[in-house]
């Protein structure tokens, strides 16, 4: 089975080399792997001791990140290296103010360039976040006995340890893994079932990193004239379906106002072309206050989505209508706003949760979620609409503290 993984990953780096010459997603993940060593042997030394994250992509960094910041605290003479698999978890997060010496892509994961890789510093501790799991790497650790641990591991039934040809696998990390920190009881129990027993259930780390977005400053210039006390929705990470339901909601109900962030910039002229009144954020400096009178402010600037939730009366995430999967969801509730989002989201338990508690709903179709929309919206519900509010704040608030768990197990 180690052969034929190997030919796995022989297979895989051709493909995506090929596929490069077609796609420019995975042209950046395959010319950026060929900067990663030269990245480590700059910053770091052999010497240096190192705690290293991996993460597939956003999400999975945005999990990891409370756990390495606490993890650099306690261990401030040691260098921190971030990798990751997807160049949308590299390209969002090198642009961004970080605590990592390094940020680079992932070498593949042949025994020849791991262990060149690795060789470069002294790992003193890794962890991968969820469930992006590369068996050289793993085995090439823990050859030099480097702690290793899965942060918000999160196991379900359709993955590969669950088959008739799982067992190598699950070996390997039987082997290789020290604990593994689960997300939900569910997890801890599938992963049990094939022997996967060093593990607790230590909650989604994500709920710590949420809650710290309520006690910073959020405010974002302009939005507070923009909206003039009229009940805001936000459109945040927004797909096609997601603004259909803006364009429904804009249709029928003129005293709410409307803000759109989409998931892509590049969907900014086909906002225009709906929304042909609509300001764009970027030009609203300078603006007589009048013009604020539009309904529909398009976000064309990156990285202020977190913070426009916090105005919100109501917020609609994307992605749930789409095969790409649900976007972040806890951002928005953390503000104490109901969250609407498609049906989308198999990967994200916590979208379950949500809904259980009232704090949010799924929907199948863009229609049906932008009647629920001008449901909340209208004065005659405002009592449902306040009732979900507090679901949602109590939601995110009620959650435990997912990284002190962690470290105190860590440490000791």
């Amino acid at each position: 089975m180690n052969l034929l993984y190997n030919i796995f990953i022989s297979l895989l780096v051709f493909g995506m080399k090929v596929f490069s010459l077609f796609n420019d997603k995975t042209k950046k993940g395959v010319e950026g792997r060929k900067q990663t060593l030269g990245k480590v042997k700059s910053a770091f030394s052999k010497t240096d001791k190192v705690i290293w994250m991996h993460a597939a992509s956003l999400g999975e960094y945005e999990q990891g990140l409370p756990v390495l910041e606490k993890l650099k605290e306690r261990f401030s003479d040691h260098k921190v290296l971030v990798t990751f698999f997807s160049p949308s978890g590299y390209e969002n997060v090198i642009k961004k103010k970080h605590i990592a010496d390094v940020i680079c892509y992932l070498p593949f994961d042949k025994k020849t360039a791991v262990k060149e890789f690795v060789s470069q510093f002294d790992v003193k501790l890794f962890f991968t976040v969820k469930y992006d799991y590369w068996y050289n790497l793993l085995a090439e650790l823990n050859r030099r006995n480097v702690k290793i641990y899965v942060i918000s591991a999160l196991f379900y039934e359709s993955q590969s340890f669950f088959t008739s040809y799982g067992k190598w696998f699950v070996k390997q990390l039987q082997k290789n893994v020290d604990w593994f920190f689960h997300q939900t009881q569910f997890s801890f129990a599938l992963a049990k079932s094939v022997g996967l027993v060093k593990s607790s259930v230590t909650g989604d780390t994500r709920f710590d990193r949420v809650k710290q977005l309520q006690i910073r400053d959020n405010h974002v210039d302009y939005i507070t004239d923009f909206i003039n006390g009229h009940k805001a929705l936000v459109f945040g990470s927004s797909w096609q379906a997601e603004e259909k339901i803006a364009e429904m909601v804009f249709k029928k109900n003129s005293a709410v106002k409307i803000i759109i962030a989409p998931h892509d910039l590049k969907r900014v002229e086909y906002l225009k072309e709906i929304f042909p009144d609509a300001l764009l954020y970027s030009e609203i400096k300078g603006l007589q206050t009048s013009v604020f009178n539009s309904q529909i402010l398009i976000i064309d600037s990156i990285g202020l989505l977190s913070k426009l939730y916090s105005y919100a009366d109501i917020a609609v995430v994307g992605g749930g209508f789409h095969s790409a999967g649900l976007h972040n969801i806890l951002e928005a509730a953390t503000f104490g706003i109901p969250v609407i989002f498609g049906n989308h989201y198999k990967k994200n338990p916590e979208a379950d949760d949500l809904i259980a508690g009232n704090g949010g709903k799924s929907f199948t179709d863009e229609h049906a979620a932008a009647e629920f929309v001008l449901f909340l919206t209208n004065k005659d519900n405002e009592e449902e609409l306040v009732t979900m509010s507090q679901n949602a704040k109590n939601f995110i608030d009620e959650k435990p503290n997912s990284t002190a768990m962690i470290l105190q197990k860590i440490l000791s």
